[in-house]
């Protein structure tokens, strides 16, 4: 999941951090997400029709985000937009498009929350694990809208962990995404922003709005099985300083619970996917 733009140290002043931080490990969490969702990613796409030639804008993209999946769509005709404001994930998100020869890929650094981009300008625009870390996902949700042009695309994917299934139970997996809930809320985000989706994209004044809803159980040896376990780790700073757990309890908690995912006898759906869309009105 990225924030505003993957990593949000560099916050203004009164609202609260980011709470994965820009750690390496975090930054290849990242990396692998953007395979490991880019089937959902590409559904998204399907639903708005984006076509060669068309402009994109990927908000929070973090290393890498969807850029590929939008310069592809796009073709070389088209251009696309990455937003990020972490400086080390600005740094990676270039390369990337650098070393894949996405040349119709630009990747500026900015917040999500106040673009400074102009208004009207994309066909599409897409956030992706981005509303579910921020106090004001309605304000993200009203400047992508501004970004898009009339008769243009708003497009979101984000989870919801009310499902959160893993079977057989065990209570280190259950702690687990307490601590990560538990973080949210102390931040003023909502871990359970998928279902609000449609709401957030009515209040904004889209039409024509979609929604699905995915339940995706991953099979052994999936790197997801491991998310809860990997997003609990990133927030480790936050559940430290906010004495929510110490780290006797944390190593014990991600040991107990990736041996119990790594048999392939459990099953596990870490959560919900909402995938949403919706048009800007042309008038």
């Amino acid at each position: 999941m990225s924030g505003p733009g993957g990593d949000q140290s560099a916050a203004r002043p009164g609202r609260p951090p980011y709470p994965l931080g820009s750690s390496p490990a975090e930054l290849d969490r990242l990396r692998r997400q953007s395979a490991e969702l880019a089937g959902h990613s590409a559904t998204l796409l399907d639903r708005a029709g984006l076509r060669p030639g068309q402009t994109a804008a990927d908000l929070g993209c973090g290393p890498s985000g969807i850029l590929g999946l939008l310069a592809g769509r796009v073709g070389p005709a088209g251009r696309v937009t990455g937003l990020e404001i972490n400086p080390a994930s600005v740094a990676l998100a270039r390369e990337f498009a650098a070393e894949h020869g996405l040349a119709n890929v630009e990747v500026m650094q900015g917040d999500a929350r106040s673009t400074g981009l102009p208004a009207d300008s994309f066909d599409l625009v897409h956030a992706r694990t981005l509303l579910i870390n921020i106090p004001d996902p309605g304000g993200v949700v009203a400047e992508m809208v501004r970004l898009a042009r009339p008769g243009g695309w708003v497009v979101a994917l984000e989870p919801d962990v009310a499902v959160s299934v893993c079977y057989p139970p065990h209570p280190a997996w259950d702690r687990l995404l307490e601590l990560s809930i538990s973080v949210h809320r102390q931040n003023h985000a909502d871990p359970f922003i998928g279902r609000r989706l449609p709401g957030l994209f009515r209040q904004a004044g889209l039409t024509e709005i979609g929604v699905e809803a995915a339940a995706d159980i991953y099979p052994p040896g999936h790197s997801r099985r491991t998310v809860r376990m990997d997003l609990v780790r990133s927030m480790r700073p936050a559940i430290l300083d906010r004495k929510l757990a110490d780290e006797r309890e944390l190593e014990e908690l991600d040991r107990a619970a990736r041996e119990h995912v790594g048999d392939p006898d459990t099953l596990v759906l870490p959560h919900l996917l909402f995938l949403a869309w919706g048009r800007k009105p042309l008038a």
